[in-house]
């Protein structure tokens, strides 16, 4: 199987769309995704992931599946620095220098900023969605690996139109890592697109593995630059 996470394009939050920018990012990824064997598409219920889709749809004469789960990463904690609540993804990175049980699997959770909202429950929340989703298509979660058999779909290609927090959430938990590593450590751009694959090296489990992570290429061959909304810095532009 072929898991593609697609965040948005450039969004204009105020309207929950796409800015004049994002518009035209939207079909420069529309240029590369409707040429996939795809086999089913999912989307976030928001307007920007929703229009971000719209061109691969039509070009495609497909519709995607509304997953509310799909929807971004919703889990406020409590900013030690503001003493106000925000999302996870904002922390300064010398938090996690502070904290590591925030790089334990088992314990991340537990951390008394993060345990002062609903970051559990909403991380189990999503991830049994997710779950639930791919054990529609034959692989079902037991311990850190996913069972399959006979009945496995191992040549699908699944797409998802959503977020950068909701997907660092999702794939965290598909390779058996912290949510926070993925948050602080990666940048996911507007229409970047990451792909994970199944590797069943053992008979009847099934591991995923990123094959690419927050690509931009689509963009860069259009001559359209990679929009800044996600970094702290000037994305690359070659």
């Amino acid at each position: 199987m072929k898991l593609i996470f697609i965040r948005h394009g450039e969004p204009n939050y105020e309207i929950d769309s796409l800015t004049e920018k994002g518009w035209r990012e939207a079909e420069y990824l529309s240029q590369r995704t409707s040429s996939w064997n795809i086999t089913d598409i999912y989307c976030s219920p928001l307007g920007r992931a929703r229009d971000t889709a719209s061109a691969t749809l039509k070009k495609m004469n497909r519709e995607a599946a509304i997953c509310n789960w799909l929807r971004e990463f919703n889990a406020p904690v409590l900013n030690p620095e503001t003493g106000e609540k925000g999302i996870p993804w904002d922390l300064m990175p010398a938090y996690l220098n502070q904290h590591p049980e925030l790089f334990d699997l088992n314990a991340w959770h537990q951390n008394p900023d993060m345990s002062a909202g609903n970051l559990k429950e909403n991380y189990e929340y999503v991830t049994g969605e997710l779950d639930s989703l791919l054990a529609g298509y034959g692989y079902n979660r037991e311990g850190y690996f996913y069972r399959t058999n006979n009945e496995t779909h191992r040549d699908d290609v699944i797409v998802c139109f959503c977020h950068l927090g909701i997907t660092c959430a999702l794939i965290s938990h598909l390779i058996n890592t912290t949510p926070h590593q993925l948050w602080q450590g990666f940048c996911l751009a507007p229409t970047s697109v990451t792909i994970l694959g199944t590797e069943e090296r053992k008979t009847g489990e099934a591991y995923f593995r990123c094959q690419v992570m927050g690509d931009t290429s689509h963009l860069l061959m259009n001559h359209e630059p990679v929009s800044i909304y996600a970094s702290f810095t000037e994305p690359f532009q070659g």
